[in-house]
């Protein structure tokens, strides 16, 4: 009963401050807005109440601090999820959600579609198919791997994922210097600042879907980590189960990718400080994870945007912040 309610109590606290960032992510930025003209413009929508601030105020809320605190959001909490199951799927604490070469596939779509002069969209709908198309590949080979299927998905995902990453190295070496390599190099370092409702409206279903077979399946995520003959002796159909985490994990990680660019550490460190929470239970573990993700990504968002005058890739301070607390996770010996 007192562990329960420990549980209960830590996931309130992890809701709490997950809703305190969202709220102070809207109010910061380069034209701050204070909390009491925040909730007079919020409610501004359903009451009549009367404008007392710049419509500039308005326009800066619902055209470019929603849309990007949303995908921050979700994208964040998508991550951590997809990174958690993917070392839950191959009994490795150091998987990633790249493990099979959807960023990497993703990467090269964008950079492609950016080489071509195809829009916004395009770039956007590319990234999300290539991404889609290396797991794609990366399974098809793994299936055909003789022996152990796991290892067999991770030496494709290493293959397709370097495949991929020279051959996004090589449009870089084709492009324009002046203003096409630019503009992809930038790209590949992830960011929020282009997000608006079109993207939002694009990629939020799809992280939701694939969110959907994780939560669904995340009592048998717990067998399955027991090993290959312990989950089928207990009924498990760890094929069929493998490949809906596999199929949930990689659209989340291309529909992410494909609007806001390689945003690295996420989905790798935040399911260990969620662990040492909730502990190694998926069915605590996933929400865990995705309060936790969704609060870091917001943060980080928050920290690009202020920090310097000219807005920092986020995929930079990922890297910053995510490397030195999982090197303090490795020294401190903590049991993944």
């Amino acid at each position: 009963m007192n562990k329960s309610r420990g549980m209960i109590g830590r996931f309130s606290g992890l809701t709490a401050v997950f809703i305190g960032i969202i709220v102070l992510s809207f109010l910061l930025g380069r034209y701050p807005i204070y909390p009491d003209q925040l909730v007079r413009i919020l409610f501004s929508k359903v009451l009549p109440i009367p404008q007392t601030w710049d419509p500039q105020m308005s326009t800066i809320l619902f055209e470019v601090r929603l849309p990007r605190v949303v995908m921050a959001s979700l994208i964040g909490a998508a991550l951590s999820c997809a990174g958690a199951a993917y070392q839950g799927v191959f009994q490795n604490p150091m998987v990633s959600p790249d493990v099979l070469g959807a960023s990497q596939g993703a990467g090269f779509g964008a950079a492609l579609s950016i080489f071509l002069s195809v829009g916004y969209f395009g770039i956007t709908l590319c990234s999300f198919v290539f991404g889609i198309l290396a797991v794609a590949l990366v399974y098809f080979i793994g299936r055909r791997v003789k022996g152990n299927p796991t290892l067999g998905l991770v030496l494709a995902g290493i293959m397709i994922g370097s495949l991929f990453s020279a051959s996004t190295s090589f449009i870089k070496l084709m492009a324009d210097p002046n203003n096409v390599l630019p503009a992809i190099t930038y790209w590949l370092m992830g960011s929020l600042a282009s997000i608006r409702i079109r993207d939002v409206a694009f990629a939020a279903p799809l992280i939701l879907a694939g969110m959907c077979p994780l939560f669904l399946l995340r009592w048998k995520l717990n067998v399955l980590t027991m090993g290959e003959e312990e989950s089928r002796a207990m009924g498990i159909r760890t094929g069929h189960v493998r490949a809906a985490l596999i199929f949930g994990a990689t659209l989340i990680t291309a529909a992410c990718v494909s609007v806001s660019g390689m945003i690295g550490w996420v989905g790798l460190v935040v399911p260990h400080f969620a662990r040492m929470l909730v502990g190694c239970d998926y069915r605590r573990l996933l929400p865990a994870s995705a309060l936790m993700g969704g609060g870091f990504l917001l943060l980080v968002d928050d920290a690009a945007r202020m920090v310097c005058t000219s807005e920092i890739p986020i995929g930079i301070l990922t890297a910053f912040i995510g490397a030195p607390f999982f090197l303090y996770l490795i020294l401190r010996k903590a049991e993944f």
